[in-house]
């Protein structure tokens, strides 16, 4: 496994690795690596010749007040970890390599970054789409794997790679959960242990959701009212939303009569927690 710091080293590399005609497949991550982000460098191992991974805290995806500077960082741990998982390369850029002395351009998906997440995190999905779009321009993937838990990011990573003509095919792949439905996220570590029973309620209040939607119930506002009923028994539990949107352009849904996302983000103590669920809608 080699592991390159250097843009254009990295360039090269890729550029042989393409020459040799081998399919690349890429996963972007921000380290401390879980079973989650192992699901998609094994799915990138199954369906390409070559796997490159990314470790990078982008600090342009995160706000003044939020936690870039105690964002878990056990490299030592996620290098092992992609060495075990048989990836190939594995890039390692500093902030200097990725936003240079004079770095002025960024890349904004409008309408779909100021909605949901984007409202609580005003220049979050900026920082994610920049990142991403240079990534993607650096290391050329024929494949680039997501996880279905950060759906707002997947859905507009997806916008902006038809937008910009990414020449990638984009795999978002099943949440990975842990027992008693809790989405595995990096952020889970700094839940203590009161908190971690808490935090399930998210996956319960989807599930309540389904539940009445098999039972027949098609009136979003009601769904969302039972929800939030359910997250507000917790007492450390503090709602962000809780909202149901199409799956396109994150519209809100009134009735369940299309397919749907079924999305929240709930802080548990300190702790910001976000969970979603495709609804898909079965015409008769």
């Amino acid at each position: 496994m080699k592991v390159i710091r250097d843009p254009q080293k990295l360039g090269r590399l890729i550029k042989e690795v393409k020459r040799k005609g081998k399919s690349v497949g890429f996963v972007p991550t921000m380290g401390a690596l879980h079973a989650g982000h192992l699901s998609l460098i094994k799915e990138a191992r199954k369906e390409n010749d070559f796997v490159a991974a990314s470790i990078f805290v982008n600090p342009a995806q995160f706000g003044p007040a939020e936690d870039l500077k105690k964002y878990p960082r056990p490299l030592k741990n996620d290098l092992l970890l992609c060495r075990k998982q048989k990836v190939d390369l594995v890039f390692l850029p500093d902030q200097q390599a990725m936003y240079p002395q004079g770095f002025v351009t960024y890349v904004n998906v409008e309408e779909l970054s100021n909605r949901l997440c984007g409202l609580s995190r005003p220049g979050h999905f900026r920082g994610v789409a920049t990142v991403v779009a240079k990534l993607l321009n650096l290391i050329g993937p024929d494949r680039l794997y997501l996880g279905q838990k950060d759906a707002q990011q997947a859905i507009i990573v997806q916008r902006m790679v038809k937008d910009l003509n990414f020449p990638v095919k984009l795999r978002v792949l099943p949440t990975v959960r842990q027992e008693g439905g809790l989405a595995l996220s990096s952020r889970n570590v700094y839940l203590n242990a009161s908190q971690k029973p808490q935090a399930t309620v998210l996956f319960k209040a989807l599930s309540l959701a389904r539940s009445l939607i098999d039972q027949g119930q098609t009136n979003a506002e009601r769904i969302i009212r039972r929800m939030k009923e359910l997250i507000a028994r917790k007492k450390e539990a503090r709602i962000d939303y809780v909202a149901i949107v199409d799956l396109e352009k994150l519209n809100p849904v009134k009735k369940i009569d299309q397919d749907c996302l079924i999305c929240l983000a709930v802080k548990i103590g300190k702790t910001r927690l976000i969970d979603n669920l495709v609804i898909t809608h079965e015409k008769n």
